[in-house]
């Protein structure tokens, strides 16, 4: 394809886009067109679509769920290898914020005769979060920073919270907020609706019965066990609020917590059994060290199912709590949490976790390392002097 003909069809591309042309889309995309957007866009918008439908759907119309926006091509180029690079700027406005969005792209397309088989973009991430500020930043949790909490709620209701790739995306995201800011002291998760999280989404494993479900379960584990990787590792300590249901692979939420509230009735369940799989949420690590091997094995093997009593019995959650409580419970825990010695509770947090693998000679060493670190700070300081003058101890998480 010539330039003449690459830059009219990618012109009439994005007319097309900014009138909302859905026929003129897909007669001008290769059924087998491919889409790969810039890493960092908000909304988890960043990644590669397959197919027409996936990008009209999942990118562009997403786009137009947060945005009223356009691409304005300024630059068309032929490349050596016949692509064609167009530079332009993405301009309009966040509809919640209604702050204008200025972010500068550059699209690389290729072609197959007259049709549009892939799509590189690069963009200006930070201008598109820019114009969202103020806003809600993610559409599966609703996140926010309080009294040095910060509040990581699940936010699919009608789905029950259950888990889809879009979920441990955004939760990832998440898990890097947290650990990228300095005023969150103490983490608390909860869920909106009637259950923490049943798990996985099977209607959504389901609609991607196209794709191997292998391959898929690999690509939602992915940024889902680095959430919890980077959960884990936080110097903030974690409360969990269970209630409804927590299952499969949304046991990590349990799992990742320090401390676990649950309202009565909460229902606890390996659930993998029941569909065939294995598992995943790191409890095949976290359950023999909470509950013991054989219990953890009889919740895998048999799906046996607790109840908030049995699980507190079994050491799987902290406490049970009234239901009309347990969110202020939780709460003012974390707050609580948030307003003591963090750099100390990230020592004990650390320390807890490499009793399992270490010998008491190497905890003994790890310990005293990890004593003089925490001695070494201002919270150390003011708390012995507060002490000492028999006031209470302000700590200011450093």
């Amino acid at each position: 394809m010539d330039r003449s003909a690459a830059t009219a069809a990618a012109s009439a591309l994005y007319d097309a886009l900014a009138t909302g042309d859905r026929p003129a889309i897909l007669k001008l995309l290769h059924p087998a067109f491919e889409g790969h957007t810039t890493a960092g866009l908000p909304h988890s918008l960043g990644g590669s679509y397959r197919g027409p439908e996936d990008m009209l759907a999942n990118f562009w119309g997403r786009i137009a769920k947060h945005y009223r926006a356009r691409a304005v091509p300024k630059e068309f180029q032929l490349l050596d290898d016949k692509k064609l690079l167009v530079s332009g700027t993405y301009v309009g406005e966040a509809r919640r914020s209604g702050k204008s969005l200025d972010a500068a792209f550059v699209h690389v397309l290729d072609f197959d005769d007259d049709r549009i088989t892939r799509l590189d973009q690069l963009t200006d991430t930070a201008a598109w979060h820019k114009a969202l500020s103020g806003c809600r930043q993610f559409e599966t949790i609703d996140y926010s920073v309080r009294n040095g909490v910060a509040v990581i709620c699940l936010d699919r209701p009608d789905q029950r919270n259950a888990i889809d790739l879009q979920l441990s995306e955004e939760l990832l995201q998440v898990a890097r907020l947290c650990t990228g800011d300095p005023a969150v002291r103490a983490v608390l998760i909860e869920g909106n609706g009637p259950a923490l999280t049943v798990g996985g989404d099977i209607g959504y494993f389901t609609a991607h019965d196209g794709e191997n479900y292998g391959e898929l379960f690999r690509r939602m584990t992915g940024p889902f066990h680095e959430a919890f990787r980077i959960l884990d590792r936080l110097d903030a300590p974690i409360v969990t609020a269970a209630h409804g249901s927590v299952a499969g692979g949304g046991l990590g939420f349990v799992y990742a917590a320090d401390i676990v509230y649950a309202a009565p009735g909460t229902k606890f369940a390996t659930a993998f059994a029941a569909i065939g799989l294995s598992g995943d949420g790191g409890g095949t690590w976290h359950l023999p060290r909470l509950i013991g091997p054989r219990r953890a094995a009889q919740m895998y093997l048999e799906n046996r199912v607790l109840d908030a009593d049995e699980a507190a019995e079994w050491g799987l959650i902290t406490e049970v709590v009234a239901a009309g409580q347990l969110r202020d419970r939780a709460f003012a825990t974390a707050v609580a949490l948030a307003a003591g010695p963090t750099k100390a509770f990230g020592k004990m947090r650390s320390l807890l976790r490499q009793s399992w693998t270490n010998s008491l000679s190497e905890q003994f060493v790890e310990e005293s390392e990890a004593i003089a670190v925490t001695g070494a700070t201002a919270d150390a300081a003011s708390a012995i002097a507060s002490f000492v003058a028999k006031r209470r101890p302000t700590f200011e998480g450093r």
